[in-house]
Formats: structure tokens, sequence, C-alpha cells
């Protein structure tokens, strides 16, 4: 998998991929990262980006010219280009997203600032548009991180035990059931004694029905859903 992040700000980005487990991934050649700065396609001497916007009104929006230039670049000199839009008017991020856009070869996630990217832009080049949730963000590097993040670890070989992703929230219509470590007992409070007894069909019959105790609390949302059809 490539990603390419196409920013005003790399370090933003860059410095997530510098530990852990997406650090080995790209070791192993299982990710590979660039950056492309729409500063480097303006076609004016200051390197200028923003403009003020056509109908008036606070804040600068990025013009077209320099990402028209960038994205017609890159579609050209990789076919397997998916480009796509961290903006409030996409539709939600989901793990069925995330596990859907593992299987391509290259990604661009295009970052806006200040008060977003000229329509324009977006009309001509997005493949899609995603929303990582019901608030604003300074720019669209955090969203690209998130998504690259959880589209990552559906890869093959970047997690070290790919089982836990079938166990993990998200993957069924519940939240995962709550995890516990050793020592049994910390500060008075116990691990489940059903989960020291090594039986397994009952570990399991037991993280079930927290699994639903947990996302009733916490998703009733989810928990409605998963209701109705049960």
């Amino acid at each position: 998998m490539r990603f390419t992040y196409v920013t005003l700000f790399e370090g933003l980005i860059a410095s997530y991929f510098e530990d852990s487990i997406l650090k080995r991934a790209i070791a192993k050649e299982l990710l590979s990262v660039d950056f492309l700065n729409p500063r480097d396609f303006t076609n004016n001497k200051h390197g200028k980006v923003d403009d003020y916007q056509a109908s008036g009104g606070a804040g600068l929006v990025l013009f077209p010219q320099p990402l028209f230039d960038l994205l017609r670049s890159l579609k050209q000199t990789s076919s397997e280009a998916y480009i796509v839009f961290p903006t409030p008017s996409g539709k939600l991020f989901t793990q069925n997203d995330a596990k859907r856009l593992a299987l391509k070869k290259h990604v661009v996630f295009v970052s806006g600032r200040y008060e977003g990217i000229d329509e324009r832009v977006i009309e001509t080049f997005a493949d899609e548009l995603f929303c990582i949730g019901d608030y604003v963000l300074t720019g669209g590097e955090l969203p690209s991180l998130v998504m690259s993040d959880a589209i990552s670890r559906n890869i093959k070989g970047v997690l070290g035990n790919e089982d836990s992703l079938s166990m993990e929230s998200f993957e069924s219509p519940l939240l995962e059931a709550p995890c516990f470590s050793k020592p049994p007992i910390y500060e008075n409070k116990s691990v489940p004694s059903e989960f020291l007894k090594g039986n397994h069909a009952k570990i399991t019959s037991l993280k079930n029905k927290l699994s639903e105790s947990k996302t009733k609390y916490f998703r009733p949302d989810l928990f409605s859903r998963f209701s109705a059809k049960h």
C-alpha cells in the first residue's frame, strides 16, 4: 500500500510513522509513505496557495491552480491513485470503509486548510469524500492520519496477530467486550473469575454478554440496531 499525503504541513503527519506498528510495516515494505506540497506546484513567485473567498467573508481558501497541477501530475504518474478528501461534507468513515480501502494499492489524502479547498478541485479529482465526526478541525491532516491508520491495520501482515482484527469493536454489531490483564486482583478490583478458569466456551459466552452490556451503556444507537435484528 502506498499512502500519498497532499499537505502544506508534512511534519504533522511524517512523525506518526516513526514508531510502533506502522514503522515496522514500512520496514517490511508493506507500506510506503510520501508527501506532496501544493506550494511546490504554484505558478506565482511567492509560493502563494490561498486567496480570499469569491463570495466574500472571513477566511482564505486554497485556490485551484496548485492542486489542479499537483493532482493531475500525480494521476499521470500513478494510474492506481485513489484520491480521498477529508471534509465535513463527506460520508462518515467506518470500519467497512477502512477494510475496503485496504484493498487499494495507492490512496491519496488531500488535506485542506483555512476555510477549505476550492470546490472545483474536489469536483474534478475526488474519488471519495469522508468525514471522521461532527466537529471542526484546523486542517485535514488529522483525519487523513486517522483514516490511514485504520486502513493500515487491515492490510495483511501489518498486525502481529491478525486474529485480533476479528475480535475488535465495529467488526460486529457490538462493541468489543472489556479486556483485562494480570494480576487477577488489583486494588481490590478483580478480573471476572470465569476468565481465569480456562473454559473457552464459558469465556466466549461471558464476553458476548459483556459486549452487549457495554454497547447498551456506551452506544445505545448501536445496541438499538443490534436488538432490532435479534
